[in-house]
């Protein structure tokens, strides 16, 4: 689970501070104040993870990627080239990593990983380069904390590297010190750290960390695929439900075997019973029924009951928004363990009751349990839905579900320059103690300017 992030110059945010992370880390705002903008850094860093070519130091992506960022130009702050792009985040590990310490033949470990970046165009180039890279962590013994890092610097212009520690200690291997090449992407020690020193073989642990977290970030969009009347399987099983929803289907039908609860002692549900149940908990359908239309063909149809009828109809003759909500509730059980999601607008096209039910359903995904352990899942969630975090400011209040310790908001406004970001203090009881002005408009000058139009249209009457 990632714990803080911060970027700086990047698209809208000369700086967004430190953000302090949460199980469900909320991002709220108007159009274009910049809150889509900190899932998409952390897309373009998992598509640089995953890009075949190690020397690519930023993969802004393509048509054929979840975002396409263009140029460096295009999306560092001001356009100002000149400009580093800058981001940092702190996150858990599923396994404590180690480093060997200064002036000591022990190592030190930790089970929590810091890394800090930033690329630059130098000038007269027109491509970025790492200027460094960093990783930390820090260990607390009695009334005293040390901190432990390594960092891979530039050293010139012909793309040379050196190796900077602070109480990390590593020995050079005996003869000449040739310089280092460069870094893999944004965030990798090359093989000639481990060659020219006799106990760096942990970086490549650091690099394998960094690599893990990027792989567990699961994105979903604000535009989903339509419904359809058949769906192919051939029983392939999907990594997730797609960037637009496009695997929705496959999903529920690759975990056919999983089965989920909701805390410890109680009992356990099929995952075809959990999708169908958060339906209905959301007051969206009576049934849900997914079958093979025929065995001699590997096609599938969904058939549905909404609320309130009898008659059972295909998945596109229903409610467009059952058909957007089916991929979120589909993707946050079908991920697995120690994953991260990303989605943007999951309430579009949902009313507002639906919306408010949602909020639940992600509350019920953050307690899941699967194989006899937590699934241990980060929702990092971009929406505008009042009624949203509504749902969720009475559940803290109620404190059976959720604590404020477990949601983390944000409040993304355009209206300063640069852009800033507010993180929302939510007690114990539910409450926002630094409401935003306009948070969601202003609904109390609507409702003046609704009453003083009608006595004025009354008065006009009676003349």
């Amino acid at each position: 689970m990632i714990k803080h992030l911060r970027i700086q110059n990047f698209k809208g945010w000369k700086d967004t501070g430190e953000m302090k992370m949460a199980p469900l880390t909320i991002f709220f705002g108007a159009n274009s104040s910049g809150k889509s903008s900190i899932g998409q850094l952390l897309m373009m860093l998992k598509q640089t993870v995953e890009s075949p070519d190690r020397k690519i130091v930023l993969y802004p992506g393509s048509k054929n990627t979840p975002v396409a960022m263009g140029s460096f130009q295009e999306f560092v702050f001001g356009r100002e080239v000149s400009s580093a792009l800058e981001f940092s985040y702190t996150w858990d590990l599923e396994k404590p990593i180690q480093a060997p310490k200064a002036k000591s033949n022990r190592y030190v470990q930790s089970n929590q990983l810091s890394f800090q970046a930033s690329i630059k165009v130098p000038p007269m180039q027109n491509t970025p380069v790492l200027d460094f890279f960093k990783y930390s962590f820090t260990k607390n013994s009695d009334n005293s904390a040390t901190r432990y890092s390594i960092m891979m610097k530039r050293a010139s212009e012909k793309m040379q590297y050196k190796l900077f520690t602070d109480n990390i200690g590593i020995v050079k291997n005996k003869g000449r010190s040739w310089p280092l090449k460069s870094p893999i992407r944004f965030y990798g020690f090359p093989d000639e750290v481990v060659a020219y020193h006799q106990n760096a073989e942990f970086v490549k642990d650091y690099n394998l960390a960094n690599e893990k977290l990027f792989k567990s970030i699961h994105y979903l969009g604000p535009l989903r695929t339509k419904a359809e009347r058949l769906y192919s399987w051939a029983g392939i099983e999907p990594e997730n439900v797609g960037y637009a929803g496009e695997f929705t289907i496959p999903a529920i039908l690759a975990a056919s075997e999983r089965k989920i609860n909701f805390g410890l002692r109680k009992r356990y549900k099929s995952f075809y019973s959990i999708i169908a149940t958060e339906l209905q908990k959301m007051g969206l359908i009576d049934s849900f029924n997914l079958s093979q239309v025929s065995e001699l063909r590997q096609e599938y149809e969904v058939k549905i009951i909404s609320k309130g009828s009898q008659l059972e109809v295909n998945l596109p003759d229903i409610g467009f928004g059952v058909s957007q909500v089916l991929p979120v509730i589909v993707q946050l059980f079908y991920v697995p363990k120690n994953s991260i999601i990303i989605m943007e607008q999951p309430e579009i096209h949902l009313h507002p009751s639906a919306q408010a039910a949602l909020a639940d359903v992600m509350i019920d995904a953050l307690k899941s349990r699967e194989g006899g352990s937590d699934r241990n899942i980060q929702l990092i969630i971009e929406t505008h839905s009042e009624h949203f975090l509504r749902r969720i400011q009475r559940r803290i209040a109620e404190g059976d579900s959720i604590s404020n310790n477990e949601v983390s908001a944000f409040f993304a406004d355009a209206n300063t320059t640069p852009a800033s970001l507010q993180e929302l203090q939510v007690n114990d009881s539910g409450y926002i103690l630094n409401w935003p002005e306009n948070f969601f408009g202003d609904e109390m000058e609507d409702i003046a300017a609704q009453s003083k139009a009608a006595l004025l249209r009354r008065m006009d009457e009676r003349i």
